[in-house]
Parts: C-alpha cells; sequence; structure tokens
C-alpha cells in the first residue's frame, strides 16, 4: 500500500504537469476599438458657421492612408500565418525607418492585420505579433520605440473583401500610420 503511494504522488504531479505545459499561451491583445470621431454634419446643423470653419473630412480609412502615403510610411505584407518581416518588405521598412528618423518628431501607429480565415481571437493575437515584430524591426534600425504604438485590428480591416489569394494578401499586412 506504501509502494502505491509513493508511485501515485510523482504519477499525479507528471501528469499536472503536461497538462498545463500543453495550455496555450496568453497573447497581449490591444484593444480594436477607434475612438470616435465628432460627426462634422450634426455640428453643422447646430450651427451654420463651424461648416465654414472646418472642412468635411474624409472617410478615417481613406484619410489614414492618403496621410501615410504622403508621410513616406509604407505598408508592409505577410506571409500566411507569419508575423516574421519577410526580405522583400525589409527594403520597405529600411525607408520607413529612414523616414521616421529624418522626422523625429512624428510618431507612428503600427495596424497589425490578417485576412479572413482564422478566429477572431487568433487573428487578433497574430495581427499583435505582426505589429510587434515591425516595431522590432524599426527600433533595430534606430527608432525610438517611445515613438511607436501597436494596435492589432485582426481581420477586421480588410483592404479587400474577397475571398481569394490575391485578396488575403492585400489584407496580411501591417499599415503604419503617422500620428
Amino acid at each position: 500500500m506504501k509502494n502505491r503511494r509513493v508511485l501515485f504522488v510523482p504519477v499525479i504531479v507528471l501528469m499536472s504537469m503536461l497538462v498545463l505545459w500543453g495550455c496555450p499561451k496568453k497573447a497581449e491583445v490591444t484593444s480594436t476599438q477607434e475612438p470616435q470621431k465628432e460627426a462634422a454634419p450634426e455640428v453643422a446643423k447646430e450651427t451654420p458657421k463651424a461648416e465654414e470653419a472646418a472642412p468635411v473630412k474624409a472617410e478615417p480609412k481613406v484619410e489614414e492612408r492618403a496621410a501615410a502615403v504622403a508621410a513616406g510610411l509604407q505598408p508592409i505584407f505577410f506571409d500566411f500565418d507569419k508575423s516574421f518581416v519577410r526580405d522583400d518588405a525589409k527594403a520597405v521598412m529600411k525607408a520607413n525607418a529612414e523616414w521616421l528618423k529624418a522626422n523625429p518628431k512624428v510618431k507612428v501607429k503600427i495596424e497589425g492585420n490578417c485576412d479572413e480565415r482564422g478566429t477572431k481571437e487568433y487573428n487578433q493575437a497574430l495581427g499583435q505579433r505582426r505589429a510587434a515584430s515591425a516595431k522590432k524591426y524599426l527600433t533595430d534600425m534606430g527608432v525610438s520605440a517611445g515613438r511607436i504604438s501597436l494596435i492589432s485590428y485582426g481581420k477586421e480591416k480588410p483592404a479587400c473583401t474577397q475571398s481569394t489569394e490575391d485578396c488575403w494578401q492585400k489584407n496580411r499586412r501591417d499599415d503604419l500610420v503617422a500620428e
């Protein structure tokens, strides 16, 4: 009876360790909600002069992309289910880093995106890993980490909505947005 107890305890401990070892690790995921912007038409109805003072704003998605292009920041793309910076994206990241070093007062937000395949939670974590990978690349190139913020949109902000490989490739990206 005593021999069974001696063997029973180590077996329980070993089984517990195996179960805990197989549990998935939690990924750090930031919120995907964008801050709400005030609607210009509502303000214009209340005060007619406000419309003259403030120009009508374009859709945020288009505005962000135009600001990024004007700022000299280009998106990078990823392989399916991968978060490392590809060889073809390294030249783009180098150009982004050079632009950020030439404009030291500009902060950048790296937005991690995924294609529609996979669960919402998985894509949130993958988008966060992609954004973190781009941040590490920029900091390795000499950009201050304090100037870079990360957010993961997962599959919530697709650039293309068709279910084709070409479209999915456009959605597997990091957008760099000047702030």
